[in-house]
């Protein structure tokens, strides 16, 4: 009975609630962003890594990856498929977290999915980033991804990781939450903006269509990890 229980411990959806609410009222907190500055730049490394892939992909070349303090990046591609690469970035990272969401369903596999999500960093960072707090901020992100894969308790990790799937996921949301007020109130370059240029559509309408796909893919997630505790 003991190892059932523990396996019920560890999948329980409360992990998965606390980290969403937590996730989401940390918007809503003065300076709150501060206490999840770490998975924030997770995010980036994921947003502008699928923006690089999908021009490799696509015959393009990636001239370099820039990683900023503020959380935002800059990859810049060469050839490849434009619109691809474009809407490559959120996409990925809700994507990635509905991904993320899927494996942490199993509580028992939380440090070696970590320990995969740091060499996955570590990756992006050597071959991919260009600037020097990107490469700082790489390196130590996944030293620190590390360490809680190998330095707190299960329960603890597997939190965490629900943690880095939901801001994945709703992390994409809010930014394009915040691209759609760009887009429609400034001339600011953006993936969106790109977008419009080339097809002729507003950028609003490019922001909303990939909302929408970003919160299809966390309630896939959702879905997918709610299944198991159904088993």
């Amino acid at each position: 009975m003991e190892p059932a229980t523990r396996r019920h411990d560890l999948t329980s959806p409360a992990f998965l609630v606390v980290a969403s609410v937590v996730s989401i009222a940390i918007w809503y907190v003065p300076y709150g962003w501060l206490a999840l500055y770490p998975c924030r730049m997770f995010v980036t490394f994921i947003h502008e890594a699928g923006h690089a892939i999908a021009a490799i992909v696509t015959q393009g070349t990636v001239e370099e990856m820039i990683i900023h303090p503020d959380g935002s990046g800059e990859t810049l591609t060469r050839g490849g498929l434009p619109f691809l690469i474009a809407s490559a970035g959120y996409l990925t990272s809700a994507a990635y977290g509905a991904g993320l969401l899927a494996l942490s369903r199993n509580g028992h596999r939380t440090r070696q999915v970590l320990t995969w999500n740091a060499g996955l960093i570590l990756a992006v960072t050597f071959f991919l980033t260009s600037n020097l707090f990107g490469w700082i901020f790489g390196i130590g992100l996944s030293a620190g991804l590390i360490w809680v894969a190998i330095g707190v308790s299960e329960r603890w990790a597997h939190f965490l990781l629900n943690l880095l799937a939901v801001q994945c996921c709703l992390n994409a949301f809010f930014d394009l939450r915040t691209l759609l007020w760009i887009s429609q109130t400034t001339n600011l370059h953006s993936d969106a903006k790109l977008l419009e240029t080339m097809t002729l559509l507003p950028a609003s309408v490019w922001t909303i269509g990939w909302g929408a796909l970003s919160l299809c893919f966390w309630a896939v997630g959702l879905w997918n990890y709610a299944r198991l505790g159904r088993q």
